[in-house]
């Protein structure tokens, strides 16, 4: 369903010769600059991913936890840097612009392997979508056991349905799903930023005021939870790999692109609101070392504080472990905004696919009007809209798919790990650094060469160890996990 705009709001019908508001490629003159740049990219990368690093850390301990840390914003710092060198082809700082991510990876390394990143974009895509409904479940779980313990004492034993709370999701994600352009709807992004900050800020706040009571003295260690403790040692194996895809999935850059098209981890969006002078790769280079400086900050703050707070008990989520914290609407509010982050953000993240699935549909089908042709309809204080049964019914079913899927594995730090694992390797590190290498012309087996295949070929381990520790835990969780259960 799509509502027509009147005239007078579209860009299309401003009529003028002035060619200084347009740029070579003819669109509206690009006014963005290090500042804003580096504000998008800050706002836009701290979210849901910053909840489990506690639980990350506990995992891995102080050791291994902030070398992690530390590993992965380097390796994000670097490969990040070299995409901002692929916004042009073939020179980084001329020639034809690659709006997306896509774009840049069939310039410069041809067809397979565009279709390639397409398998890892979509894929992360939808992925990305049940991580979300999955997450929104959780916290809104955590509000009814907060409000319930509130109530009934700190010993009672309060449950809430997650499927309950998908279902309800799902209904309002079919609703949502079906709001013309909803991928340009500005006031999204400042949403979603507000509310990711507002959530990460809050548990921060928590968990120093929960360290600064000392009304616990969670155990901490080098090395995480102990082996006969906490853990066996199969499960410490594990969890550590789990953990990795955890961080690795904070780190993410996808995340960047909140007006997203088709692109992950290439700043398609963010070079394109740069002016062209002074070149755009030069600011984004400034903009990616502060954002990447600041959001590790960050995430410093959220896992360590967090592990300081919880001990080796600290939660997957670290939000829904102050279940009885007073005064009880701080952490109540904490989870809302997660929930109001992710309604928006699960659509972010779905138009994508939406668009594809259309588009591939008109030109397969040209000739069917269920998949074609539009319908007016007149609504009151709406105006009018189109309306198209096949988008209306592809769209229905994919929220019922993802959220079916959420119901069947409701897994937090399985399913982000899992996620950082797939995403992390080919997105963030394997296309950038051959996309450098084709650009540069590096000779194969040179030291450089070498050097820079050992970097992807390490990252690839870690990423199918995340897979492998994630996939695990999945599979540990499904020998006891029954659907459509109250779970504590």
């Amino acid at each position: 369903m799509e509502f027509q705009r009147p005239a007078n709001f579209a860009v299309e019908t401003v009529e003028t010769n002035d060619k200084t508001m347009f740029d070579d490629d003819g669109r509206e003159k690009r006014t963005g600059t290090l500042v804003t740049a580096s504000a998008h990219i800050i706002t836009a990368v701290i979210g849901s991913g910053v909840l489990s690093l506690a639980w990350a850390i506990a995992q891995l301990g102080w050791i291994a936890g902030v070398t992690a840390l530390i590993l992965f914003s380097m390796i994000t710092l670097y490969t990040s840097s070299l995409l901002t060198n692929f916004y042009r082809f073939p020179e980084p700082n001329s020639g034809k612009r690659n709006y997306t991510y896509m774009q840049a990876v069939e310039s410069y390394l041809g067809g397979f392997k565009y279709k390639l990143c397409g398998v890892f974009q979509y894929g992360n895509l939808v992925g990305t979508s049940i991580g979300y409904t999955i997450t929104t479940a959780l916290s809104v779980g955590a509000i009814i056991q907060s409000n319930c313990h509130h109530k009934h004492g700190k010993a009672a034993k309060c449950s809430a349905s997650t499927e309950l709370s998908i279902v309800i999701f799902g209904i309002l994600q079919i609703l949502l799903s079906q709001i013309p352009n909803f991928h340009k709807l500005s006031g999204l992004s400042i949403l979603a930023a507000a509310m990711s900050f507002t959530y990460s800020i809050i548990g921060v706040c928590l968990a120093i005021t929960k360290i600064a009571t000392g009304e616990a003295n969670p155990k901490t260690s080098l090395t995480g939870v102990e082996v006969g403790v906490d853990v066996t040692s199969q499960q410490k194996i594990w969890r550590s790999f789990q953990a990795l895809g955890n961080i690795a999935f904070a780190y993410a850059y996808s995340q960047v692109l909140i007006d997203i098209q088709a692109s992950i981890i290439l700043y398609g969006l963010l070079l394109d609101t740069l002016k062209s002078s002074p070149p755009e790769n030069v600011v984004m280079k400034k903009a990616t070392a502060v954002g990447v400086f600041v959001t590790t900050a960050f995430y410093m703050l959220c896992g360590i504080l967090g592990y300081i707070a919880f001990g080796n008990d600290a939660p997957g989520n670290f939000l829904a472990g102050f279940g009885y914290f007073e005064p009880a609407w701080i952490v109540d509010f904490a989870n809302a905004c997660i929930v109001v982050h992710l309604l928006g953000a699960y659509q972010v993240f779905a138009q994508p696919v939406y668009r594809k699935m259309e588009d591939w549909s008109k030109e397969k089908w040209p000739e069917s009007d269920f998949v074609v042709k539009e319908y007016s309809i007149g609504i009151p204080c709406l105006g009018t809209c189109n309306f198209n049964g096949f988008r209306a019914v592809w769209r229905t079913l994919y929220v019922i798919l993802t959220c079916t899927l959420a119901i069947i594995l409701p897994f937090f730090n399985d399913i982000l790990g899992l996620l950082g694992a797939f995403v992390f390797w080919p997105l963030t590190v394997y296309f950038p650094l051959e996309m450098h290498i084709a650009q540069n012309k590096i000779p194969k087996y040179s030291r450089r060469w070498v050097g820079l295949n050992l970097l992807s070929g390490s990252c690839l381990i870690v990423s199918l160890l995340a897979a492998g520790g994630s996939i695990q835990g999945i599979i540990t969780a499904l020998k006891t996990y029954r659907p459509f259960k109250s779970v504590a």
